[in-house]
């Protein structure tokens, strides 16, 4: 079965920034996702497209199609007080916004009572390097089609039995 629309593919794989790994699936617990749901970036996604169990691919994924561009209005300046607790540089932090949407941020700086903050996403503006292994391709429950993402096992068990 190839992966498609609607399919829910499991991959392993391993993520490189300027040949550095900065994040993988672990052994035996792969990524499972449902394909053309906007469920993992655009590019990889894309890429995957056509593949079967069995297959190994390495992707490239530029910035525009994977986290985006930084964006340097999106590092602001907050006020020390409307933080509850002590403030860790590198630490990420979730802001609501005025339209009830979570956005998260990582601190940049301290400095007195100004806290600069990046919502920028952390890996935008780079190159992302895919070493990929596709280790299952189904097709997608209706339960997993209406919740618009795939359901891995023990996922909504509370709701499944009737």
């Amino acid at each position: 079965m190839k992966i498609a629309q609607d399919k829910v593919v499991e991959i392993e794989y391993v993520l490189k920034v300027d040949g550095e790994i900065v994040d993988q699936s672990e052994v035996g617990d792969p990524l499972v996702y449902l394909h053309g749901h906007n469920n993992i970036i655009p590019g990889l996604e894309t890429a995957l497209e056509g593949h079967e169990a069995g297959d190994t691919l390495s992707v490239t994924v530029s910035p525009e199609d994977g986290y985006g561009e930084r964006d340097d209005e999106n590092v602001q300046v907050l006020p020390r007080a409307d933080f509850d607790d002590d403030v860790e540089i590198g630490a990420s932090y979730f802001a609501q916004a005025e339209d009830g949407s979570v956005n998260p941020f990582t601190v940049v700086s301290v400095s007195g009572d100004d806290v600069t903050v990046d919502f920028n996403p952390p890996l935008a503006g780079q190159t992302l390097n895919f070493d990929v292994t596709v280790k299952d391709v189904r097709d997608a429950t209706a339960e997993e089609l209406e919740h618009g993402h795939a359901h891995g096992e023990g996922m909504h068990d509370d709701e499944d039995e009737e």
